[in-house]
């Protein structure tokens, strides 16, 4: 497919989706989201990709909403004469986005717009080399990891545009950085450095912005060829499946994914590599 707003590339078994509006700092689109879950359902299938990284062109990862979006909400609100009955069937419809098609199977929630992102069945490390303001750091979220710029700048906005902590960022901010910080994100909706961002836990790993994407590609390449795809796929799915599971619920589900690892082909290789003192041929199975 040939994309409007985004730039698709594989190579050595990463996918890396570039936002591709920098002269708008990246800032969202309908047309990106679009874009965005084709090319994640593409990875998603492709079974030469082994990890996906999400970046922006230019010097932002993604401002936010694009201001036509907002202004054509504000419009439709001032427009719209429906019951309210019928505007929640419609905001529903078109937050229920849906799974990733084969991809894991989570609960009900994650197959909800943005929120769809962790049933993507391969990790998704999110180079965040500048701004990430509103819906650019929910899309942060979502991603498993996330590396940073020193450079880069974070930002809830939300509550300075007379909006809430949207697409769940009230489920997960608090579970990335604890619930003081989440509020104190969310509530200011103040601007945070790099170097802030990474000592709340709002960012994995800094590093010089022209070091980023090369960094963050040598992190996945360390994924693609040393790590077994069927290990990273079972260890997400039970990783955000425990989120609202009790331990004795996870524990138990564990030990049958344990089981079911040992007659796998990846273990049998994990095995046999080890033993012979060769890099590993892990086939996802």
């Amino acid at each position: 497919m040939n994309y409007e707003q985004l730039l698709y590339d594989v190579q050595d078994g990463i996918a890396t989706l570039t936002l591709n509006r920098p002269d708008k700092l990246n800032a969202w689109t309908n047309v990106l989201e679009r874009e965005v879950r084709h090319a994640l359902t593409e990875a998603s299938a492709d079974a030469d990709v082994r990890v996906v990284i999400l970046t922006g062109a230019g010097r932002g990862f993604c401002a936010g909403a694009d201001m036509t979006m907002l202004n054509t909400i504000v419009d439709k609100a001032e427009k719209s004469e429906k019951s309210e009955k019928s505007k929640k069937t419609a905001t529903d419809a078109a937050f229920a986005a849906g799974p990733i098609p084969g991809g894991l199977a989570l609960p009900q929630a994650f197959s909800y717009r943005y929120a769809y992102f962790p049933t993507v069945p391969k990790p998704i490390i999110s180079a965040i080399n500048g701004p990430a303001a509103g819906l650019g750091l929910v899309l942060s979220l979502y991603t498993d990891l996330r590396f940073a710029a020193d450079t880069a700048v974070f930002t809830t906005a939300f509550a300075r545009r007379g909006l809430i902590a949207e697409h769940g960022v009230d489920w997960i901010l608090p579970r990335v950085v604890g619930l003081p910080n989440a509020l104190d994100l969310l509530l200011s909706a103040r601007k945070v450095t790099a170097q802030e961002a990474l000592q709340m836990r709002l960012v994995n790993r800094l590093y010089p912005a022209d070091q980023l994407l090369a960094e963050t590609r040598a992190y996945a390449l360390e994924l693609a060829r040393l790590v077994s795809p069927r290990s990273m796929r079972v260890m997400k799915s039970q990783l955000f499946r425990s989120q609202d599971v009790d331990f004795a619920s996870a524990l138990s589900a564990g030990i049958g994914h344990m089981e079911a690892s040992f007659g796998s082909e990846d273990f049998k290789e994990g095995v046999a590599h080890f033993v012979e003192k060769r890099p590993p041929a892990f086939t996802g199975k």
